[in-house]
């Protein structure tokens, strides 16, 4: 009697691979698909105008019917952020799981586009199993630096496969749930086909520092600071907020809270029960005016420098409520997000002018990593035991990095694979490797509007900030066949028109010697107006200047 053939099972990376965000897996076995996250990113510097980045999710449009569920592992952006967006490209009720927090930070973004979470919705605990088709998840509690974050077991009929989320070792975490390295254990013991592990820290050697840590500073700080405290982290980080809660009540200082997503964040904490406060000790902003200014904390937005937060508005004395005094002490409680260096120390250096004391580096010890470093990531390879092993979440040396980890601990490089974006990779019992490509890279979201900017348009961006932009204007009789009038010249961003009226003058030259020579040709083709216009005044422009602004000719009909 011959046994039923066992399909291998694929996995496809959509974001998270060679980057430090917009994470997104795809976990397809037979007709059956899970999307595990749906992360976006933060945009470049040369990504004008763009507000996020999220994954193209083509792939996932094109196969719709199949889609089981969306997986979330927690709530920080960069996993759910792109959700929105993605369920509006779907057009479909895909069912959205995720711990009880996750679900109501995603809740509210959904909200902003006009979505329901009702519709989409199944709240899941660590320690739950859910079947979606062919496919098991059980959910693993992590300690993370965010509350509620799941690693997920995935049983396939091709075996067993481990997504470690983003995790690391903490023996002392501020809500006393020790990550459950048991079912790590149990679940490796068992044999793990593939396991997908959190690479940002990998090129750390050691362990991270416990959260608690920070707490002990925030009791010092606040215990010896002279005048009001300012601190700004990441408004998910509820562990974080729960510090500086708790450091201000054995201080006998009160706090309030600044910026609209850490209101909402501390809202929402309050209400689902992962943040206690000490009756007395939040109080609201106003109050804080009454009280002497050795008994102020204030938890704001700005961890980033974001141009519109609340601590950068202070520190450019823009804010309408609050304003930063001599002797303040502003601590920094985040790490810079890659991107992000020129903005965060345009506000340091304006707080440092408004006479602020500020607290800002990584060895101040005000923050701590929630990510695994190397001997945590060797733990988590030894008590897993996976056959195969791909590296995720980082940049594409961090992924070479813990690669390098998982050899270093006897794993044949075979068995390795260093996926790029939209690989299918296949594995089975006896074999794994990349099978072929799907769609894949970035959408750019800028507004409303979600894949209409792409390469071409960022370019003209790009070209109209280096070296702005030259419009020629001619007037043209096409029942005549003749060019009206004389060529109009008008600049932005190229030169000051007051002080290069000359030069001005001789790019009108340039255009009229082009119009005449087109009028030679005998007739009047619009375009190929257009064309000579362009070629003549972008060349002289550039023989002139060196620069290359970006030239519009516009014919206008009389």
């Amino acid at each position: 009697m011959s046994s039923r053939k066992i399909d291998p099972v694929r996995l496809i990376p959509l974001g998270g691979i060679g980057e430090i965000g917009k994470n997104m897996l795809v976990v397809e076995y037979g007709s059956d698909i899970i999307v595990v996250d749906s992360g976006l990113m933060f945009p470049d510097e040369d990504m004008f105008g763009v507000d996020l980045v999220i994954p193209d999710v083509t792939y996932l449009e094109e196969n719709r019917e199949r889609i089981r569920g969306i997986v979330l592992t927690h709530g920080h952006e960069d996993h759910i952020g792109a959700l929105p967006y993605v369920l509006k490209r779907l057009n479909c009720n895909v069912p959205v799981y995720g711990t009880r927090l996750t679900l109501a930070l995603v809740e509210s973004r959904l909200k902003e586009h006009g979505l329901r979470l009702q519709s989409y919705a199944h709240v899941v605990k660590a320690g739950d199993s859910i079947r979606l088709g062919n496919l098991g998840v059980e959910f693993i509690h992590v300690s993370h630096s965010i509350a509620d974050c799941v690693a997920l077991a995935i049983d396939t009929p091709a075996g067993m496969i481990i997504h470690t989320a983003d995790f690391k070792f903490d023996q002392t975490p501020v809500d006393g749930r020790v990550m459950d390295i048991r079912r790590f254990a149990d679940l490796g013991a068992r044999g793990v086909l593939v396991m997908l592990s959190d690479s940002t820290n990998a090129d750390r050697p050691g362990y991270t520092m416990s959260e608690r840590v920070v707490g002990d500073l925030f009791r010092d700080e606040f215990r010896d600071a002279p005048s009001r405290i300012f601190v700004t982290t990441f408004a998910s980080h509820i562990e974080r907020i729960q510090q500086v809660f708790d450091a201000a009540a054995e201080s006998g200082r009160r706090v309030a809270i600044v910026g609209r997503s850490m209101e909402n964040n501390v809202r929402l904490g309050l209400d689902l029960g992962y943040l206690h406060v000490e009756p007395g000790t939040l109080v609201d902003l106003d109050t804080l005016d009454s009280m002497p200014s050795n008994r102020a904390v204030i938890i704001t937005t700005g961890s980033q420098g974001e141009p519109m937060s609340a601590l950068t508005r202070m520190a450019m004395a823009d804010h309408r409520k609050i304003s930063i005094m001599p002797g303040d002490t502003v601590i920094i409680s985040a790490s810079t997000i890659p991107g992000n260096e020129r903005m965060i120390g345009s506000t340091i250096n304006r707080l440092f002018k408004q006479g602020a004391e500020v607290i800002y580096d990584a060895f101040s010890g005000f923050h701590v990593s929630g990510h695994a470093s190397q001997e945590e990531l060797k733990l988590m390879l030894n008590v897993v035991r996976p056959e195969y092993f791909v590296p995720v979440h980082g940049e594409y040396r961090h992924l070479v990095k813990h690669a390098r980890i998982a050899q270093d601990l006897g794993m044949p490089r075979s068995n390795i694979l260093i996926p790029e974006l939209g690989d299918v990779m296949e594995f089975s019992r006896d074999s794994a490797h990349v099978v072929g490509r799907v769609t894949s890279g970035h959408l750019l979201v800028d507004g409303f509007s979600v894949g209409t900017v792409g390469n071409v348009v960022l370019r003209d961006r790009r070209l109209l900030a280096e070296d702005g932009i030259v419009v020629a204007v001619v007037a043209a009789d096409r029942g005549r066949n003749m060019v009206v009038g004389d060529v109009e010249i008008v600049t932005r961003g190229f030169v000051y028109v007051k002080e290069s009226e000359t030069f001005i003058e001789e790019i009108r030259s340039v255009g009229e010697k082009a119009t005449a020579r087109h009028a030679g040709e005998g007739s009047l083709e619009v375009q190929s107006l257009k064309d000579q216009l362009r070629h003549a005044i972008s060349s002289f422009i550039f023989e002139r200047t060196g620069t290359r602004p970006m030239v519009i000719p516009v014919v206008i009909d009389v």
